[in-house]
């Protein structure tokens, strides 16, 4: 089944790809303006050694904290801990416990969808002190009004562009990636990430194309650490643009031989995200050569890997990347994952940016009903 590249490329969503790297020159503009008040707030909260850092969101913004927190933890020097809104407001005690202060860095596309106000108030309310960082693509969704204006909350809204309006989060999920490394202090250097960027945007379609026109019926997303975020990410794109109609799921190079890779089979495309980092990246490297020897070198697919001469598999280079935090790769590592989700959705005759007219799956969730909670002293 061939892709016509023209027909994808002229999407809502694919412009929303492709609008990345001038997008990121605005965020860090946009951090750049917000620093004072964003440091005077991380002053604030972290001057306790006992605060915990959470980020949170839900669905491809909790990604976002998967993505971010092992390079934060790294460049702190204290534990940085990615739990979902979801998780938040379904077991509120099990998060929030003893007597630590909390800062919660909430990620939200909208901040519209139900659980992210009610995450951050059981938090606010429950934690012996919290503060909060907002960092959201709607300065006028509930979120962000909930938040403005709070003593102990500071709200940054992206540049208005990055509010997708396409189905899935594309420069959303990349803005907020970036925000969040900037306002937390890991050093990025937005101008080689957006050249990078630009250079696999040049070939992304036909790359993409090539992948769609195998026609798999199951997608495999592979990384570790902030990698490990990314496939999570990758493989989302792939369930909402595709309506599910092509599988994906998404582990680590090392988790996925423990039952996982059960999913494997003829109809199935393998896509390993490379470390930058030589230790982790011999992990990513056995894998892809098993993956190889399993599906053969035309069904793995290495992004940002070495080279087909060193494990056999295709490779999708990420140009400029090498020795790059993976938190920071993965804002060009991502590119082809949209990519591919999007080609896969037009080679199965979907509409990208609605994949589901009957609403089945919604761009902001509906249908959630927020339950009271109360603590054991207030019963």
């Amino acid at each position: 089944m061939a892709v016509d590249e023209k027909q994808w490329g002229d999407s809502r969503t694919a412009a929303e790809i492709r609008q990345q790297p001038a997008a990121w020159r605005r965020v860090a503009r946009t951090v750049a303006h917000a620093r004072s008040g964003v440091d005077r707030l991380l002053g604030e909260a972290l001057a306790d050694p006992r605060t915990r850092i959470v980020l949170t969101g839900a669905g491809t913004s909790a990604f976002v904290g998967e993505v971010v927190a092992p390079d934060l933890t790294r460049h702190l020097g204290r534990q940085v801990e990615a739990i979902a809104t979801t998780d938040i407001v379904a077991g509120p005690r099990s998060v929030v416990a003893g007597d630590r202060p909390v800062l919660l860095v909430s990620f939200a596309r909208s901040g519209n969808s139900p659980e992210s106000a009610a995450a951050a108030g059981l938090v606010d309310r429950l934690a012996p002190a919290a503060h909060h960082l907002v960092i959201t693509c709607d300065a006028s969704g509930e979120l962000a009004r909930r938040w403005s204006g709070a003593a102990n909350a500071v709200v940054l809204a992206l540049p208005p562009e990055l509010n997708d309006r396409g189905f899935a989060m594309t420069s959303s999920f990349t803005g907020m990636v970036l925000a969040a490394l900037l306002c937390l202090g890991l050093e990025v250097d937005v101008e080689a990430a957006a050249r990078a960027a630009e250079a696999v945007l040049e070939t992304a379609g036909s790359r993409a194309a090539a992948v769609a026109a195998a026609e798999p019926a199951r997608l495999v997303y592979l990384g570790s650490g902030a990698l490990k975020g990314l496939a999570l990410e990758a493989a989302l794109k792939c369930l909402e643009l595709t309506a599910g109609a092509v599988v994906a799921v998404s582990d680590s190079p090392l988790g996925f031989r423990h039952g996982p890779k059960a999913v494997l089979d003829e109809a199935t495309t393998a896509v390993v995200f490379h470390s930058a980092d030589p230790y982790t990246r011999g992990y990513d490297e056995d894998i892809t050569r098993e993956l190889v020897r399993s599906l053969g070198p035309d069904r793995v697919l290495a992004v940002g890997g070495a080279g087909e001469s060193s494990d056999g598999a295709r490779s999708w280079p990420l140009p400029g990347t090498s020795g790059w935090p993976d938190a920071v790769r993965a804002l060009v590592a991502v590119i082809p994952a949209q990519a591919i989700a999007l080609a896969c959705s037009v080679a199965r005759g979907l509409a990208p940016d609605n994949p589901f007219p009957g609403g089945e799956v919604n761009r902001v969730v509906r249908g959630v009903v927020i339950h009271a909670f109360a603590r054991p002293s207030e019963v």
